[in-house]
């Protein structure tokens, strides 16, 4: 396996699988009804111009989220294909 890292650390076209969300209260509710769940394949699509907020496809659907909900999301990386 290889290196942890979180959602924020994803470039643009890049994948990484949900390890673990480590926010807290309201944001980490959030987090997992948006389908950040562990074992969840996610994808970076876009970033703003101005570098934040990044869009991610989550389970089918595109969600935008700032720079610092992302970096409490772990991520596996690894070949995903």
């Amino acid at each position: 396996m290889d290196a942890m890292e979180t959602l924020a650390d994803l470039a643009v076209g890049q994948r990484g699988r949900v390890a673990t969300v480590g926010a807290e209260r309201e944001m980490r509710r959030r987090l997992l009804d948006l389908g950040l769940i562990p074992g969840t394949l996610v994808e970076c699509v876009a970033r703003s111009p101005a570098g934040d907020p990044t869009a991610y496809q989550i389970r089918g659907a595109v969600v935008a989220l700032r720079r610092s909900d992302a970096v409490s999301v772990a991520l596996e990386r690894g070949p995903w294909d």
